[in-house]
C-alpha cells in the first residue's frame, strides 16, 4: 500500500517500509466485507531502504494490543494470525527473530493515503481514492453533490469519536502520524502504545517522543491537526469553507463523547454541568497521589453511595486521603441527589470500567517467554483475559496487580 503522511508535524513524501501488503477483500456470512492485510511479509514495489519485515516482538505486541481494544469495544483492526519465522532481521534493539502479522479491517486506507496524490498533485488519483472509499464505506453519501463535504464530516466525527474512548479508556497510541489515522476512525498501526496504569496526563509512551507531541493528554489536539491535514490533502475536492464546517464537528463531537463515556464510568444515571469539575477534580488528586487509573475505576463501582455502607477501601490508594475524603463526600452527594441504587449502578460500572487491561509489563511477560523459549502459552492466558476484560476471571487477580519495578524501565519506540 501506497502513502505518505506527516510524521511528528513534518511532511514525508513517501512513509513506511514497504511491507504493508494488501491480500485483497473477502466477506463473511453476514456480508461484512474485510480486507486482508499483511504486515512483514517483505519488499513491495514503495519499499524504501527496509527489508520489509517485522519483528516477532512488535507483531506480538500488535496481536495482542489489537485484540484488547476489541474487547474493550473500541474501533480496532483486527489480529487474524500471527506467523514466526527463523529469518534473522537487524533492528536497533540488535538482531531479532522475524514474524509476518496476519490483520484485518474494513479498509486500511489512512489520511495518509490521500495526502501523497495531494502533494504529487495527482488530482484524478485523490478523486477515485476519495469515491472508492464512499462507494465502500459511505454508501449513503454515493451520488451527492455535496459529498465530500459530507464525507470528512463523518470521518471527523468518528475520529473525534476514538479519541474520546481512547482518553477514557486511558489508552495512548504513542505515535499518531497522519499515516497512522485510519480513515474510518479505526485504532491503526500498534507500535508503542500503552495503557495509563498510574494516572499521568502527560504519560508519553514513545521512547521517539522526545519532545512529547503525542503525549496522553495531547491526543485529542492531535487528532484535531491530523483532520486540518486530511482536510487540506481533500481540498481539490472541496471548497475551503466546506473543509472548515466539516472541521467545525470535530470539538462538539469529542467534548460530548468523553463526558457520555465519563458519566458511565462513575456511574451517573445523567449529566449533570457540574460533573466536569467532578471528572478534572478525581484525576487531579489521582494524579498528585499516583493512582492505578483502571483498578480506581473498577473500585469505584463498590462504593456504596450512603456513608452507612461498607467503608471504601479506595482511599487506601492515595496518599493524601483527606484529598480523596472531600472528593468521595462530593461523589457520594452526587449519587444521593439522583437516588442512585447501589446494586444496579455497581452492574453498569462494571460493564464499562474493564478489570483487565494490556499493561505494558504483560505484554513484555508474553514477548520474553515467546522470544527466548519459544513459549506462547502467556499470549493465549492474555487473549482469554483481553477478550473478555470486563468479566471478573477467577485466579487471574495476579494480572490486575500494579507494575513491578523493573518494567518501570521499559523502553518502547517504533522499531518495528
Amino acid at each position: 500500500m501506497l502513502y505518505a503522511g506527516h510524521q511528528f508535524g513534518h511532511y514525508v513524501p513517501q512513509l513506511g517500509d514497504g511491507r504493508a501488503l494488501l491480500l485483497g477483500e473477502v466477506r463473511n456470512e453476514r456480508g461484512d466485507k474485510w480486507d486482508l492485510h499483511l504486515k512483514g511479509s517483505g519488499q513491495t514495489p514503495f519499499s524504501r531502504d527496509g527489508d520489509g519485515r517485522a519483528v516477532l516482538r512488535s507483531c506480538i505486541r500488535e496481536y495482542l494490543g489489537s485484540e484488547a481494544m476489541h474487547g474493550l469495544g473500541i474501533p480496532t483492526t483486527r489480529a487474524l494470525c500471527l506467523v514466526g519465522s527463523d529469518e534473522e532481521v537487524l533492528r536497533e534493539e540488535g538482531v531479532e527473530t522475524a514474524a509476518m502479522l496476519l490483520r484485518l479491517a474494513p479498509s486500511h486506507v489512512r489520511f495518509g493515503s490521500f495526502e501523497v496524490f495531494y502533494y504529487r498533485r495527482q488530482t484524478d488519483l485523490l478523486k477515485q481514492l476519495a469515491e472508492y472509499v464512499i462507494n465502500q464505506h459511505f454508501p449513503h453519501l454515493q451520488g451527492a453533490a455535496d459529498r465530500y463535504r459530507r464525507f470528512l464530516r463523518e470521518v471527523v466525527e468518528q475520529t473525534a469519536r476514538l479519541m474520546a474512548k481512547w482518553q477514557a479508556t486511558g489508552f495512548a497510541h504513542g505515535v499518531l502520524n497522519t499515516d497512522n489515522m485510519s480513515i474510518l476512525g479505526l485504532t491503526l498501526d500498534y507500535g508503542p502504545f500503552g495503557f495509563l496504569d498510574d494516572y499521568n496526563a502527560a504519560l508519553i509512551c514513545n521512547h521517539s517522543d522526545r519532545g512529547g507531541r503525542y503525549a496522553f493528554h495531547r491526543q485529542p489536539n492531535i487528532g484535531s491537526w491530523n483532520l486540518h491535514a486530511l482536510a487540506e490533502a481533500l481540498l481539490p475536492l472541496m471548497t475551503e469553507e466546506e473543509a472548515k464546517d466539516a472541521l467545525a464537528a470535530y470539538e462538539p463531537a469529542l467534548v460530548a463523547h468523553y463526558r457520555e463515556l465519563m458519566q458511565r464510568k462513575l456511574g451517573l444515571a445523567e449529566w449533570r454541568s457540574e460533573d466536569a469539575d467532578l471528572v478534572s477534580g478525581l484525576l487531579e488528586i489521582m494524579q498528585a497521589n499516583h493512582v492505578d487509573y483502571t483498578n480506581f475505576f473498577r473500585g469505584l463501582g463498590e462504593l456504596a453511595s450512603a456513608r452507612g455502607g461498607r467503608k471504601s477501601l479506595l482511599r487506601d490508594l492515595f496518599l493524601d486521603r483527606a484529598a480523596f475524603d472531600d472528593w468521595e463526600s462530593r461523589y457520594r452527594q452526587r449519587l444521593l441527589s439522583e437516588g442512585s441504587k447501589d446494586a444496579e449502578r455497581s452492574a453498569c460500572m462494571n460493564k464499562t470500567n474493564p478489570r483487565f487491561v494490556l499493561r505494558n509489563y504483560l505484554a513484555q511477560t508474553a514477548i520474553t517467554l515467546a522470544t527466548e523459549k519459544r513459549d506462547f502459552s502467556e499470549i493465549d492466558r492474555l487473549l482469554a483475559l483481553l477478550r473478555r476484560p470486563y468479566d471478573d476471571h477467577p485466579g487471574m487477580e495476579r494480572y490486575t496487580e500494579a507494575p513491578p519495578d523493573w518494567s518501570k524501565h521499559l523502553v518502547v519506540s517504533c522499531s518495528s
